[in-house]
């Protein structure tokens, strides 16, 4: 390609340029990635081997977990491997393989978390539906759409930045190859780039989360209509779990994508960037654990037989 021709590898600044703050930052996120690791995989294999947990709510959480780990993955080892190696270059291929998973993962966060919450929103208004509008073909098929329409928007964003020139070695301010940053470097219009993002991250973002509020709506609508005293509080304990990491995931993504200019700088993002990317997948194991009888029950469950296989 015409492009790779002129430039092969980018600079990546990482969190910081202080060498000091560099080990520093080493060794608090690979100890969240580790716990991001533990912590997502301890849930998969909770809900897996637990027979309760087979229900379409739990099918989903199992794929969210999947997914956390690939969007810190596609990110974090990475720049932990530059800081070890105080080699901070990746190849223009690398980066654009980073940005398409890094795209993909996002979005599908976003999808399972408005898919999770129509779960929610069924089970709760139309119970008597329920069996019928989330039955396993219906799952198989939300997810097979999840999969493919994240696939479509990261491959988009991918294949656009690839046509594009970028004449001489540049810094990317960030830990990762975003693609804002990244479009800063191009030498080429990025007019359509721009626009795309726009458009198509506009959507992937916004659309989710306002089916995400309406179904919150009419969920607290049908919680206040309950006559029985306490039912409303159990029944709505059930979604709190799922509120908690929508709040955490959607603020700081906000936060980095829809913040002004006016207040917006390249450390700011940064920081928004990691809540996202790594902090939010560190907590959500924590969140839904914490906050979810069956799930404590089954996690229980799964490390006792693992102490007892073990000795």
């Amino acid at each position: 390609m015409e492009n790779q021709s002129r430039i092969s590898e980018f600079f990546l600044r990482g969190i910081s340029e202080s060498p000091e703050q560099q080990q520093l930052f080493f060794g608090i996120f690979l100890c969240m990635y580790l716990v991001t690791l533990t912590g997502n995989m301890l849930i998969i294999l909770a809900i897996r081997s637990d027979p309760h947990l087979h229900t379409p709510m739990y099918f989903f959480l199992a794929n969210l977990s999947f997914v956390d780990v690939g969007l810190t993955s596609s990110t974090v080892t990475k720049m932990l491997v530059n800081v070890q190696t105080q080699h901070h270059t990746i190849s223009f291929a690398g980066c654009l393989t980073q940005m398409y998973f890094f795209l993909m993962f996002g979005d599908l966060d976003s999808f399972f978390l408005a898919v999770m919450v129509y779960d929610r929103y069924v089970a709760i208004c139309r119970p008597l539906y329920y069996p019928t509008v989330m039955s396993p073909q219906v799952c198989a098929l939300l997810l097979a759409l999840c999969w493919v329409l994240t696939h479509v928007v990261a491959l988009t964003h991918t294949l656009l930045m690839a046509r594009l020139s970028f004449c001489v070695p540049g810094e990317i301010a960030h830990f990762f190859c975003d693609i804002t940053p990244v479009l800063k470097l191009s030498c080429s219009d990025t007019h359509i780039n721009r626009l795309t993002v726009f458009a198509l991250g506009g959507t992937v973002l916004i659309v989710p989360f306002i089916c995400i509020a309406i179904s919150y709506i009419h969920i607290v609508l049908t919680i206040l209509r309950v006559q029985t005293p306490g039912a409303g509080g159990k029944t709505f304990s059930t979604c709190s779990s799922h509120l908690c990491v929508v709040c955490v995931f959607y603020g700081t993504l906000f936060s980095a994508y829809l913040c002004p200019a006016s207040v917006a700088s390249e450390e700011k993002d940064i920081a928004a960037a990691a809540m996202y990317t790594v902090v939010t997948p560190m907590l959500n194991p924590f969140i839904y654990s914490l906050r979810n009888k069956d799930m404590k029950g089954a996690l229980k469950r799964l490390l006792s037989h693992r102490r007892i296989v073990s000795s």
